[in-house]
């Protein structure tokens, strides 16, 4: 008789290996986050923007996306999303430590901003919410293709209520565009709490002016972010044009490595943090189902522990590229024969 927990994850579609999958993501994108902080406290690599806190929502909506044929806008914290549609442990540590073989940007690029081609993952800039118009043009030619995918944008609540927020949803809701538009609610513009950005209750609640559906869930739950995109998703194909999906999670650490967030967080909220890590709940609740044991969780996670410090060493030793490439890709070539 099949265990009553195994419900969820039938329900939704997903198997045993789908769930171990999603904790291995999860528990990679986290290895590496830590890393990285050490990475920067010793003077290795520049500069990080963390993602310890979202890996549970980052990559239950990656799951529900189609790999090789949606496309992904992520933001700077998205390290679960490019992780789940094919970047690894070396591609980011190559572009932590801005070597040639970065794939990022071969780089020339601040980490965090991931692109390739080759994986339907679009680069992004600097200035926040510049993707948002980027994925409604793709979507739109899609549509106008009649090719059968979504395009797929996420940003921080902050980024809501940037202009490029606003006129892309409004295209997207008028043209009915076929545009995930996943809004990681970490409560912090840098040190500007949620008060001081919204007069609304949540983000979502914003859906209704651009005539789309607004959901709020709570991005702790990999599997219930995983059934919303999914449904959105559907949606999106069907010609029903774009969904608003706003996911509550916690920033664990500071808005970056260069942000004491202390000065603006209590300790009370800070300790308060701690219950609300995705990563504990899910790897708690798949040894509760039995689908995974103490043991096989700790194998992971001491094998993917072993996959960073490779990574890492790999990406300190790789060469830096050459300076008199520094112009390249800002200005056109010929082509060498």
């Amino acid at each position: 008789m099949e265990k009553i927990e195994f419900k969820e994850l039938v329900e939704l579609g997903l198997t045993e290996q789908d769930a171990i999958q999603m904790f291995e993501t999860m528990v990679r994108a986290r290895k590496i986050d830590e890393r990285m902080w050490k990475l920067n406290r010793a003077g290795k690599i520049p500069f990080l923007v963390s993602c310890q806190g979202q890996e549970a929502a980052q990559v239950g909506a990656a799951f529900a996306l189609e790999k090789g044929t949606d496309y992904i806008l992520p933001y700077y914290r998205d390290l679960g999303v490019v992780l789940h549609f094919g970047q690894t442990s070396r591609d980011i540590m190559l572009s932590a430590f801005a070597k040639a073989e970065d794939p990022n940007s071969g780089g020339r690029q601040m980490p965090g901003h991931y692109g390739s081609r080759a994986l339907n993952i679009v680069t992004g800039s600097s200035p926040v919410t510049t993707q948002v118009p980027h994925a409604v043009g793709i979507a739109l030619a899609a549509k106008m293709r009649k090719e059968p995918l979504v395009a797929y944008v996420s940003f921080g609540e902050g980024s809501s209520n940037q202009g490029d927020f606003h006129e892309g949803a409004n295209f997207a809701g008028i043209h009915k565009l076929p545009v995930i538009l996943f809004c990681e609610n970490n409560k912090y513009a840098i040190s500007t709490p949620l008060s001081k950005q919204l007069s609304a209750k949540h983000v979502a609640d914003r859906a209704i002016g651009y005539g789309m559906p607004g959901v709020t869930i709570d991005g702790i739950d990999p599997l219930a972010v995983y059934k919303a995109v999914k449904e959105a998703r559907d949606r999106g194909i069907r010609g029903e044009g774009p969904t608003l999906i706003e996911v509550e999670v916690e920033r664990l650490v500071p808005h970056s490595s260069d942000d004491d967030d202390k000065s603006y967080r209590s300790a009370e909220e800070l300790a308060e943090l701690k219950t609300r890590d995705g990563i504990k709940i899910f790897r708690a609740k798949l040894i509760d189902m039995g689908v995974l044991t103490e043991e096989s969780a700790t194998e992971i996670e001491t094998t993917l522990e072993r996959e960073v410090e490779e990574a890492t060493a790999y990406a300190e030793a790789a060469a830096y590229d050459l300076p008199e490439n520094a112009l390249r890709y800002v200005y056109d070539e010929e082509e060498t024969k």
